[in-house]
């Protein structure tokens, strides 16, 4: 069953909150990190891309840039006083409200040993060279900035608590972002209720699953084998939601080039596994099995044929579909993590940037996809098995530097 504590948050001051909360590390680069932080000295980007605080050209993953970090956390903590840590161990309950829909977490620290022992279930590989930069910045730094996004099946009872404190407490944090997404916090502090929840995890989760966060997890994992004497670093950093709190946006494909076809020759080829409709309007696909395909400035609906795939937890994934029957059968792209032919655009930005992507001359051709479904995650990480690389895209996303482990 999944082991999870309350923890001594590291976290801002509540008029500063909104100053420090900073998008998560993975999704800028450090010249989008260096803008955003201008003219803010409280960015917890300080922390997590701290090359934005060293010359332009220095290498991002050397130890100037982790010694940096510690160097800036230490100034957050006892010179600035921008951070404090809780004076007892709390779990706290995370709002997060995007387009007037909202979702809730339990923020708290999971079992290393579930993550070795395949309590908490993977769905996704990991690169080595983005492990080993969280794993520096985690050693160097003694704390875990980076939130791990877990899921698990819905327990009612602690749905009921989870709401019955919201509705009752005061939240410690209560702010809307730039980009209009509304995060609320609240600490949940009180002894009973603090057991309550680790023991209905401990008798009615048996497992939890990585929606998002496979390269945090991994580094914490080998950071306590670093770190054998810390009891905290058997701990690492997580946010569990309920699956019906979740919503998985779609995560698209755009190409190059046709592989050297015509457009008539690869309609042709397309009509062996799928049905071709010409679309009026951009296609976001509603259906399991149905693909938008953006060509020449027009919009085409694919949909898949019965036979053409398998049942298997992978093979009936729209992605295995369309990597299957479309970019390794006639575009020739075999490996999408390597191949430099093809690119990802994350659903949050929408069709009209698949249309831009080709509509400017850099891509050739653009694929639409059907959100991978809660269940499906499920299925494939209780199966064992990996997704295709890029299948899910997560949103909205929880901001750092609001609750760190420090370790």
């Amino acid at each position: 069953m999944a082991i999870i504590k309350p923890f001594h948050a590291l976290r801002p001051k509540e008029d500063l909150a909104i100053k420090v909360a900073s998008r998560p590390y993975d999704v800028l680069n450090s010249e989008e990190a260096r803008e955003e932080a201008a003219n803010n000295p409280f960015s917890f980007l300080h922390i997590t891309k701290s090359e934005i605080d060293l010359p332009a050209d220095i290498d991002s993953h050397s130890q100037k840039v982790y010694d940096k970090a510690k160097e800036n956390l230490l100034k957050f903590i006892n010179q600035d006083e921008i951070l404090f840590r809780e004076d007892k161990p709390c779990y706290y309950i995370y709002q997060l409200v995007m387009n007037g829909r909202s979702q809730t977490g339990l923020v708290c620290t999971s079992s290393v040993e579930d993550y070795f022992n395949d309590i908490i279930k993977k769905h996704e590989f990991t690169r080595p060279e983005k492990e080993k930069d969280r794993i520096d910045h985690m050693h160097t730094i003694r704390a875990q900035t980076g939130n791990v996004f877990l899921a698990y099946r819905d327990v009612d009872e602690m749905n009921i608590l989870i709401d019955n404190w919201k509705s009752n407490k005061d939240p410690v944090y209560n702010f809307t972002a730039d980009d209009n997404i509304q995060h609320t916090i609240w600490a949940v502090n009180n002894d009973e209720t603090i057991e309550k929840i680790t023991s209905l995890f401990a008798n009615n989760v048996p497992c939890t699953y990585i929606a998002d966060g496979h390269h945090r997890a991994a580094s914490a994992a080998k950071v306590s084998k670093l770190l054998p004497e810390s009891e905290d670093a058997g701990y690492f950093l997580t946010t569990i939601f309920p699956a019906s709190q979740l919503a998985i946006l779609d995560y698209n494909r755009v190409v190059k080039d046709l592989n050297g076809l015509t457009p008539e020759k690869l309609f042709s080829s397309l009509q062996d596994d799928f049905f071709i409709t010409l679309s009026t309007e951009p296609v976001k696909p509603t259906q399991l099995h149905e693909f938008g395909m953006y060509l020449d400035g027009q919009w085409y609906i694919l949909t898949s044929r019965k036979g053409t795939y398998t049942e298997d937890p992978i093979g009936i994934l729209d992605i295995s579909i369309l990597s299957n029957n479309v970019l390794e059968k006639l575009l020739d792209i075999k490996d999408q993590r390597t191949d430099k032919r093809i690119d990802f655009v994350g659903g949050i930005r929408g069709l009209k940037e698949l249309e831009k992507r080709v509509d400017s001359g850099e891509m050739k051709i653009a694929f639409s996809l059907f959100p991978v479904t809660i269940e499906q995650l499920f299925d494939i990480a209780d199966s064992g098995n990996v997704m295709p690389p890029k299948s899910t895209w997560f949103e909205p996303k929880l901001r750092d530097g609001l609750l760190t482990h420090l370790i």
